[in-house]
């Protein structure tokens, strides 16, 4: 009999029980990671390693991209920006340019950092009795 492995459980604990807002959060904390490993891979000239997390980091920004409300013309936007910096991921992938992830780096930052901000201001309306 297997025993569970309990960091693989509280994984999917968390991502199970997140709400969708802390769900876009873990999918730019994650891009960010990605391009970090990336830009490690050009850095060693290990093509292997960038090419796998600027995949993972476009795989993520596709999903971002296919998860937008487009009702919401702020929508219109964030597809634009999302578009463009995945257009720079392939870039840095074929030139191996580490400034072109630094790039896209700098928006997932403040993408991740504005997402983040939204969700505490959502936390104190809800404890604060508004909805």
């Amino acid at each position: 009999m297997a025993i569970p492995n309990p960091y693989k459980t509280y994984k999917e604990n968390t991502v199970t029980q997140a709400s969708p807002a802390e769900l876009t959060l873990m999918l730019y904390n994650g891009a960010l990671k990605f391009i970090k490993l990336a830009k490690q891979g050009i850095e060693e000239q290990n093509i292997e390693l960038k090419n796998t997390n600027i995949q993972k980091t476009q795989s993520i920004i596709q999903e971002l991209m296919v998860t937008l409300n487009t009702d919401v013309e702020i929508s219109n936007n964030l597809m634009r920006m999302y578009d463009f910096m995945f257009r720079q991921l392939v870039e840095a992938n074929v030139k191996n340019d580490a400034k072109l992830l630094d790039e896209v780096e700098g928006f997932l930052v403040e993408f991740r950092d504005t997402w983040k901000e939204m969700i505490q201001q959502s936390r104190k309306g809800v404890q604060n009795g508004q909805a």
